[in-house]
C-alpha cells in the first residue's frame, strides 16, 4: 500500500490535496506505532512529494506524540523546497487545531522564538487566516501581537508572510491592525516592506 501511495504522489507537480488524502488513507490503515518510523523515513526521501507525505503523517499525530512536532520543526529548518515548507506550515496548523489553539499558545510562542526564519514562517503562514481559527477569532489582538514580532526580520520570506497575515486580519479588524502599525518604525526599510505587503502601501 505504501509503495502504491508513493507512486501515486510522485506524479503530482502542483497542489497538496492528493498527498494529504494519501496521508489520511495511510493513517487509517496503520497503527500509530508504525506510522511514526515510516514518516521519519519519508522525510529523508529525495522527492519533495514524499517528504510532504511524511510531514502530513506527522502533523496528523503530532498532538498525541511530541516527537512528531519536533520532527516537523526540524524539517522546516533544513528543507530547501518551498513546497515542503508549505506542508510544514500545514502540519503545524494541524497540530495546533488538534491541540486547541489556546492550549497550543506556548508552542506557538516557542516556534516564533526560533532562530530559523522557516520555523517562524511555519507559524505565521500555517495559521492563516489567523482570525478564522478558534481562539484567535475572538482574540485578534493576540494574533496581531504574535505575528507582528517579526515585522523587521532580516528574512524577506518571513516578512512577506507577516505582512500577508496582517492583511488577512485587517479585512475584518482594520482598526486593530492600524493601531499596531502606528507604533512601527516607519524609517526602517525592513518594516516598510512588511507594511507594503500588509496594506499595499509604504
Amino acid at each position: 500500500m505504501i509503495e502504491e501511495s508513493l507512486q501515486k504522489i510522485l506524479k503530482i507537480e502542483n497542489g497538496f490535496k492528493e498527498i494529504e488524502a494519501e496521508a489520511a488513507k495511510i493513517g487509517s490503515s496503520l497503527t500509530p506505532l508504525s506510522i511514526f518510523p515510516l514518516a521519519k523515513e519519508l522525510l529523508t526521501h529525495d522527492a519533495f512529494q514524499v517528504r510532504s507525505l511524511g510531514l502530513f503523517l506527522l502533523g496528523n499525530m503530532a498532538s498525541a506524540k511530541p516527537m512528531a512536532i519536533s520532527l516537523i520543526r526540524e524539517q522546516a529548518r533544513i528543507d530547501l523546497n518551498w513546497r515542503v515548507q508549505e506542508i510544514a506550515a500545514k502540519a503545524f496548523d494541524r497540530y495546533c487545531g488538534d491541540t486547541g489553539y489556546e492550549s497550543a499558545l506556548p508552542v506557538i510562542e516557542d516556534w516564533l522564538n526560533d532562530s530559523h526564519p522557516n520555523v517562524c514562517r511555519a507559524v505565521t503562514e500555517g495559521l492563516r487566516i489567523w482570525t478564522a481559527r478558534p481562539y484567535f477569532n475572538s482574540h485578534p489582538e493576540v494574533a496581531i501581537r504574535l505575528i507582528s514580532r517579526h515585522k523587521a526580520h532580516e528574512s524577506e520570506y518571513l516578512r512577506k508572510s507577516v505582512g500577508n497575515a496582517l492583511r488577512d486580519i485587517s479585512k475584518k479588524f482594520p482598526e486593530l491592525v492600524n493601531a499596531e502599525i502606528l507604533g512601527w518604525d516607519k524609517g526602517n526599510s525592513l518594516i516598510t516592506l512588511t507594511m507594503k505587503h500588509a496594506f499595499n502601501r509604504c
